[in-house]
């Protein structure tokens, strides 16, 4: 069992987000992860792997695993649905701005609520600051009606950003993890990161999850699909393994 703790969980609704700092999935399971996602770069290229489950349904394997579903029941209640992955990779030396934003602002309208998505970021390799890992403004989950302003996608991930005099980057948590520890994050935190200015590699798997009681239309998610992770359905939604 890999469930979260009563503390765990009261930690989380308050902050925003929770490091886990030990093994997500078991070490053979994480193994043949960590093997695809190599075989899948070196196929697609970093910046294709958005999505990439739906391509990639060997990836259900890892998306669907107790192991995971353990993590955010807590969060998310007894019916899960799964609603996105990404591999995502910074490479050494490079790698662009990941600016400062809540998930919300690029969900607006595809999802009846925000309630309950939580993702895992799973680190495929080791992460740290000087590497470029993901940092979080805790408490601000809370929080509601950000102000957004465009930015060159030249140098960011996103083209648009929190305009920067709303966010206080003295506040942030950079997250450090080893290959196989995950931090947890709640859909409305801000967070972000910064350029890769170390030599290695710096890639992690996001994987989103949201209560089955939200509904997602699909006419405004084209090209999208969703699992039925755990349980049931509660809203009415359409899912690739019903």
């Amino acid at each position: 069992m890999n469930r979260l703790s009563e503390r765990d969980l009261q930690a989380f609704h308050a902050r925003g987000f929770l490091e886990i700092r030990r093994p997500v999935l078991s070490p053979a399971r994480f193994s043949r992860l960590a093997t695809l996602f190599e075989e899948l770069l070196q196929h697609y290229g970093p910046d294709d792997l958005n999505m990439i489950h739906i391509r990639e349904p060997a990836l259900l394997e890892f998306l669907l695993a107790d192991e995971v579903l353990d993590l955010v029941e807590a969060i998310v209640g007894p019916d899960i649905g799964l609603w996105s992955s990404h591999f995502i990779v910074k490479p050494p030396h490079v790698g662009r701005i990941t600016p400062w934003h809540e998930d919300r602002a690029y969900w607006d309208g595809r999802i009846s609520t925000m309630d309950g998505i939580v993702t895992i970021w799973l680190a495929i390799d080791p992460t740290d600051v000087s590497n470029g890992s993901m940092g979080v403004i805790p408490g601000t989950h809370l929080r509601s009606g950000w102000n957004y302003e465009n930015v060159d996608i030249g140098d960011n991930i996103f083209n648009i950003r929190i305009r920067p005099d709303e966010v206080d980057e003295s506040q942030a948590c950079y997250f450090t993890l080893d290959r196989n520890q995950c931090s947890l994050h709640d859909a409305r935190l801000v967070h972000g990161a910064q350029v890769n200015s170390s030599p290695r590699r710096r890639a992690g798997y996001t994987m989103r999850y949201f209560p089955t009681s939200s509904h997602v239309p699909m006419d405004k998610n084209p090209g999208h699909a969703l699992w039925l992770a755990r349980g049931r359905d509660r809203a009415g939604n359409e899912y690739r393994n019903a």
